[in-house]
């Protein structure tokens, strides 16, 4: 079933081109298409071009349908080209001619635009929760071993003393700069498109602004033209905010890579976190930390992707945008699981507490010393020259301990300040208008 069919049939090599992931791909918004439908229906009877009998029994059996889709039972059937024409054809398998009046006032267009933008909040939802909780990993362990002292390195030399506490919450405070970008890429996401139809708008005397209310939304894109540009752009500014997160957790892995390697020895992972060798049997491989950071790597591409698919489109629809799907979608998931192994790894990771003890890291300690002489009085300069001196001389020595006070020092963390900042961006996002809204529909 198409729903373009004009009884002309294409030819097949052309079909399985065209058509190529497309059914494979549009069961993930098997559910999102069927909200809007509802939508996009209760909506069409608000200004006379259905009447309630057709819609209390269309809403019915999309309500079905929608449990179908959420519980994973919907199916595009062979032979059905995508989502939109499996959930009109069942429609109409179980109501006959009433089923087929569902599209009025839209477009495949614009029901692909209001899918993924629906998909897309969603999945941003279960991103912002899952991110929280490598957040709270973090933080917790940041301050269970904010005392204990580990070498900050300026390219890659050791440079001076940094802590467990510092390291972990730099990417638990990295994160919510992430946050920042993500709640950006909601907003984009979080406006209606469905009206536009083919991108031009139509002669329907469509409320746009019910189904906007309807579907949770906060605002329209109310240039109908616009709605249709912004395929691919929505997906691109999502895909930077994912990139921002994999970034903060491809960074971690490889700090993670370096820090439990002998040469380091700073954190050890638990045998059962570890791989081995198959001729060298002392080996303990940080293979969590190695494919994190390749998938991480991988995400960080996506918006330069989707920019190469994108990049030389004029205005209007076109079908180079199908192929967006195929790696928009499945990047939610890949991210979630590699910031769900992240958390995993860093809750049963251990921290090495002498792991500054090592004579090896004395000189880290020399701008202590120095502030040491500058604080009795000594110029800086002047003191700077003294420890320099000092270590040229071989005479150098220091009591390995620091004292940072100010505000996000080792001394200070301020892992409360951080947190705070992160509740409040996760208090912006809308959530709670989109879940409301959404329970009306369905019930």
């Amino acid at each position: 079933m198409k729903l373009w069919d004009k009884g002309v049939s294409v030819n097949k090599k052309i079909e399985d081109f065209t058509v190529g992931r497309d059914r494979e791909l549009d069961v993930f918004l098997a559910p999102f298409d069927i909200l809007g439908t509802m939508a996009h229906i209760t909506m069409l009877e608000s200004v006379g071009l259905l009447n309630k009998t057709d819609l209390d029994a269309l809403l019915k059996e999309l309500r079905d349908l929608y449990s179908d889709a959420i519980e994973g039972n919907f199916v595009i059937e062979d032979g059905i080209e995508d989502v939109h024409s499996q959930v009109e054809l069942l429609l109409t398998r179980k109501l006959g001619d009433i089923g087929k009046k569902v599209h009025s006032g839209r477009s495949r267009n614009d029901q692909v635009l209001l899918d993924l933008k629906l998909y897309t909040r969603h999945r941003i939802h279960d991103l912002v929760e899952t991110v929280g909780k490598l957040f709270a990993v973090l933080q917790a362990k940041s301050e269970e071993h904010k005392e204990v002292l580990i070498p900050g390195y300026t390219h890659l030399q050791v440079a001076m003393p940094s802590s467990f506490g510092l390291w972990f919450g730099a990417f638990a405070e990295s994160l919510v700069d992430d946050l920042h970008m993500l709640q950006a890429a909601w907003k984009t996401a979080n406006q209606n498109p469905l009206g536009a139809a083919a991108g031009y708008g139509s002669s329907f005397p469509l409320n746009r602004k019910l189904t906007t209310k309807l579907l949770g939304f906060d605002d329209l894109n109310y240039n109908v033209v616009y709605a249709q540009m912004g395929r691919g752009k929505m997906e691109r500014t999502v895909a930077y905010a994912l990139s921002s997160i994999a970034t903060t957790v491809g960074k971690l892995a490889i700090d993670g890579c370096l820090y439990t390697s002998q040469n380091f020895g700073f954190l050890k992972l638990p045998d059962e976190l570890t791989t081995g060798s198959s001729i060298m049997p002392h080996k303990k491989n940080p293979d969590v930390f190695e494919l994190l950071r390749a998938k991480c790597n991988r995400i960080q591409a996506l918006p330069e992707s989707i920019g190469m698919i994108t990049a030389n489109l004029p205005t209007g629809y076109f079908r180079d945008l199908q192929l967006i799907k195929e790696q928009f979608l499945p990047a939610f998931d890949e991210l979630i699981d590699c910031l769900e192994i992240a958390t995993f790894a860093i809750e049963n990771i251990e921290v090495n507490p002498k792991a500054m003890k090592d004579e090896r890291y004395q000189l880290a300690f020399s701008v202590e010393e120095v502030n040491k002489l500058v604080l009795k009085g000594v110029p800086f300069r002047d003191a700077y020259k003294q420890v320099g001196e000092a270590i040229q001389d071989g005479n150098f020595d220091t009591d390995y301990t620091v004292k940072h006070t100010h505000e996000g020092s080792i001394g200070n963390l301020c892992t409360k300040e951080i947190k705070n900042k992160k509740d409040i961006v996760i208090s912006e996002f809308s959530f709670n208008k989109v879940a409301d809204a959404i329970e009306k529909l369905v019930h």
